[in-house]
């Protein structure tokens, strides 16, 4: 892998930022906020925040990236579907469990549900997300969708994927902002209390991570290689590092060739064996 060093730099800055973010928001809900329960009440909403951090951000954001892992080359593709799709389902199961504390506390409170900028991105970024998950698995896990039809989705998917994955992260924002504003009061939030900068610092924490994830996800030297090529490298015994995608690609082409040359032979020998029966037969 080219810039080895580096990718490690960014996946121990992405994973320790993201761990960062989810210990920072029980800390805030757990501190200065009510805790967590189920009881309708304001501890209830507090699953919402802590859940979108865990399941939405950082677990989406381990899931764009897995595929960029040099040491999952090795291992089938499908199996890194599976990964994928995993931890795509995990965070999704967490995002609508959130969603359901959010509206049961609205409920119990009289609150008005979807007013919000940030409510109406959010509710639409877990839509469009389970829209992706059910359309990724019906063509890239099924057997049944041609291999056409999924080069033509592939580039909708991971356009899709990482748009999605920046909604996240700037509805995340909206909405800590405006938890703060209604929990502080715009003149208690402007003072700079504790509890504000903190949450402040949880915001800047949440954009280093996914400025980090989309980074590690749009290097293209970062890509994981084409299957036959790291079939061929498994059947050589080899490993991709440094830049051995490019030689991998001419091993392969090599390879295509000595198979022609090799049918050649056996084509010429056939036709040999041939000619040497007709022979016999005419002498007999």
């Amino acid at each position: 892998m080219e810039g080895y060093g580096v990718f490690l730099g960014l996946l121990g800055s992405a994973v320790s930022v993201g761990f960062l973010s989810v210990l920072f928001a029980l800390v805030w809900v757990l501190r200065y906020r009510e805790g967590l329960g189920w009881d309708g009440a304001a501890a209830k909403f507090n699953w919402h925040p802590v859940l979108i951090l865990t399941g939405f951000v950082f677990v989406q954001g381990i899931a764009i990236i897995v595929y960029r892992l040099p040491w999952t080359w090795k291992c089938s593709k499908f199996l890194m579907k599976l990964i994928h799709a995993g931890l795509n389902m995990i965070a999704l199961i967490l995002a609508i469990i959130s969603l359901v504390a959010v509206f049961d506390f609205h409920n119990a409170k009289k609150i008005r549900n979807m007013y919000s900028l940030h409510s109406w991105i959010g509710l639409t970024a877990v839509i469009l997300y389970a829209v992706q998950l059910v359309l990724g698995f019906a063509v890239f896990l099924l057997p049944f969708a041609p291999p056409s039809l999924r080069a033509t989705i592939m580039p909708i998917h991971v356009y899709s994927g990482l748009l999605i994955f920046g909604t996240v992260i700037a509805t995340a924002l909206m909405g800590i902002t405006e938890k703060l504003i209604f929990a502080l009061g715009p003149t208690g939030y402007s003072s700079s209390p504790e509890e504000a900068l903190f949450v402040n610092t949880l915001g800047l924490l949440i954009l280093v991570f996914g400025a980090i994830v989309l980074w590690m996800a749009t290097r293209p030297h970062w890509k994981r290689p084409a299957e036959q090529n790291s079939k061929l490298l498994q059947r050589n015994g080899r490993t991709l590092d440094g830049n051995e995608e490019g030689s991998a690609m001419t091993d392969y082409s090599n390879a295509d060739k000595l198979d022609v040359e090799c049918s050649g032979e056996a084509a010429a020998r056939k036709r040999n064996a041939k000619l040497d029966e007709a022979g016999q037969r005419s002498t007999m």
